[in-house]
């Protein structure tokens, strides 16, 4: 770990959250409306009602760099640094996907590598569609986990300087992450279960119409036997009395 990601990791801990945000950008923040008329006083809690509201992801846009609401309560949170049970709870979010987009950017601002990693990769099986408003102001169409993707794998995002992260395969040679497993890997190997269980099923019934098909053979054999038994004792039945007719 180099200098500056030593000292922002060391903000992130001692509660000075905010500085791991540029100074240019952080005063662009404390002077926009609002900031001044919507953050003021906020709690981890009453913060959620703010972004139930949020309509996109984004830092700042326009010629004169306008912060986004998501970026003012980003540095909220950071103001805040809630409990690690309330940004948990955050990401869990279901309803609201830009609560659980600020979690995630707020995970990638002030968690270790080892940490976010895990954390955040738990969004690459999340597709549900978000709004960005890019530098210029236009918006854009992402998935949650293209935002997961570039947070883990791009140094700056939306204008944000991220602290550098160590490139996964190197903290798994180091032991200090498990070996990620593809959702696209599971999702197969539960196919492959699926297909196998399939296959029993049409065995077991392909048993059971080979045993139900011998179990009428053999009754036709019975009964066709059986008749001939029949036939025949009739047969020596009238053959007898003919005889006994002739006599």
């Amino acid at each position: 770990m180099d200098d500056e990601q030593q000292e922002k990791q060391h903000l992130a801990n001692d509660g000075r959250q905010m500085t791991l945000i540029d100074q240019i950008i952080r005063n662009k923040v404390f002077n926009c409306r609002y900031w001044k008329e919507d953050c003021f006083g906020l709690t981890a809690v009453t913060l959620v009602d703010k972004a139930c509201k949020l309509d996109c992801v984004g830092a700042t846009y326009s010629g004169t760099g306008k912060p986004v609401p998501f970026l003012c309560l980003l540095m909220k949170l950071l103001q805040i640094n809630p409990d690690k049970e309330i940004i948990i709870e955050f990401l869990k979010s279901k309803d609201y996907k830009y609560i659980s987009a600020l979690a995630m950017f707020y995970i990638r601002l002030t968690s270790k590598p080892k940490e976010a990693y895990p954390t955040i990769e738990q969004f690459y099986a999340d597709f549900r569609k978000i709004r960005i408003r890019n530098l210029d102001g236009t918006f854009a169409i992402w998935h949650m986990d293209e935002l997961a993707e570039k947070l883990l794998s791009e140094e700056i995002i939306f204008g944000i300087s991220l602290p550098r992260f160590q490139k996964r395969w190197i903290l798994e040679e180091l032991g200090q992450l498990e070996p990620r497993k593809s959702v696209l890997e599971e999702e197969l190997q539960n196919q492959e279960q699926e297909q196998v269980q399939v296959a029993e099923q049409q065995n077991q019934e392909k048993d059971q119409e080979q045993g139900q098909e011998q179990k009428e053979e053999g009754e036709q054999k019975r009964s066709r036997s059986r008749s001939r038994s029949r036939s025949h004792k009739k047969h020596k039945k009238h053959h007898k009395h003919h005889s006994h007719h002739r006599k």
